[in-house]
């Protein structure tokens, strides 16, 4: 693989799926084939100490397409000799590729996500998205959801050349019986004590206010259920208001942001996931892919999965989990109480999970496509 210079807004200290998604594929490569160029932020001094490739800070808290950040970066590829150029995300630091194209960079990939999708469909940033298309070699997509959206706003050549790279999960980090026990005796949830995890951030695109909705439902069927919420965010006092309108604050544990080496912990600890997750802003915020239903699987757990977005895509509906409507909390609980009632069943479901994780979401597949990206033709 060439040496690469990846150019991103999404790297730690920041948080959040596409920042795990980055850091992680940096850390599976040698560190002599990575640098990294990213915004500053609070903390990055002693993160970037313990990483094992460089990682280089511009002074902005936030890196933009600007002429500035473009002759900074243009410096940093040549300094540091990097032949390819990855961007973490391709809207909007890829129109810095033809500036890198001149300073040597032989391949230049963009990576897309979820809020492409948008760009594709907004008129003002639809022709940013196609000149960024036209300007790098290949664009990936998470989903297949995403690739037909982001299409939309591509030429056709460059919609041709889109490849999915798609983020993988560790499956000897995330597994059945990780720690979910030593979780439950922390947080005094009871070893048989019926556990819905959702773990997200508390935000209206998640749905946790649907699980809520659903939990008198399915405090009817199952007594003893308690409903998990992992995550912070500004949706949590509506979210906290909302368990007590409707009479199942008791039956709901806020356990707040957790540090990711607890989150194998978390799946474990619980008897089903949810994240009924829900496309808002008139088609403008869907739900890209949604790793943590990868991750709860292999776990070995049962997922419910909201209809939106490239979200299904991580589910083998009935098989694996079920894919729910997001705005429907009788349809919810319906499907959670078919899961908490009877563990046979949500075993079974959440082991052939496991299987189809292990079998079809590895990053050994996502490295390979990767450097076969980087390295061109």
């Amino acid at each position: 693989m060439s040496r690469t210079l990846v150019v991103t807004n999404d790297f730690p200290t920041r948080r959040g799926g596409i920042e795990s998604f980055i850091y992680a594929l940096c850390n599976r490569l040698d560190p002599d084939e990575v640098v990294v160029y990213t915004a500053s932020m609070p903390g990055s001094p002693e993160f970037d100490a313990r990483l094992a490739y460089r990682v280089i800070r511009d002074r902005s808290s936030i890196i933009l397409p600007t002429r500035a950040v473009a002759s900074r970066t243009a410096a940093v590829l040549r300094a540091e000799g990097c032949t390819s150029v990855l961007f973490g995300a391709a809207a909007p630091l890829g129109l810095l590729a033809p500036r890198l194209r001149d300073a040597g960079a032989n391949r230049v990939v963009g990576m897309t996500h979820g809020h492409e999708t948008w760009w594709a469909r907004v008129p003002v940033v639809q022709g940013a998205l196609q000149r960024i298309g036209d300007n790098c070699d290949v664009l990936t997509y998470v989903s297949e959801f995403c690739r037909r959206r982001i299409g939309r706003g591509l030429s056709d050549e460059a919609l041709r050349r889109m490849v999915r790279l798609a983020p993988g999960v560790d499956v000897d980090v995330f597994r059945p019986d990780s720690g979910g026990l030593r979780m439950r005796a922390q947080w005094d949830i009871a070893p048989e004590r019926p556990v819905l995890l959702s773990v997200s951030r508390l935000i209206a695109r998640k749905g946790q206010d649907m699980l809520i909705q659903a939990m008198p439902q399915i405090l009817a069927a199952v007594p003893e259920a308690l409903l998990v919420l992992v995550g912070e965010g500004p949706y949590r006092r509506h979210l906290e208001r909302l368990t007590r309108r409707h009479g199942v604050e008791h039956s709901v544990l806020f356990a707040g942001a957790v540090p990711w080496s607890e989150a194998p912990d978390w799946f474990d600890c619980a008897d089903v996931f949810a994240m009924p997750c829900r496309t808002r802003m008139g088609g403008l915020e869907p739900e890209a892919l949604g790793i943590v239903f990868l991750e709860s699987q292999a776990c070995g757990k049962p997922v419910l999965v909201g209809d939106s977005g490239g979200a299904p895509e991580t589910v083998r509906h009935g098989d694996t989990g079920y894919v729910v409507d997001p705005r429907d909390p009788e349809a919810i609980a319906e499907r959670a109480i078919s899961l908490l009632a009877d563990r046979e069943i949500a075993r079974d479901l959440g082991m052939k999970g496991r299987e189809w994780v292990e079998r079809e979401w590895t990053w050994e597949t996502s490295l390979k496509t990767l450097r076969s990206l980087v390295d061109g033709p």
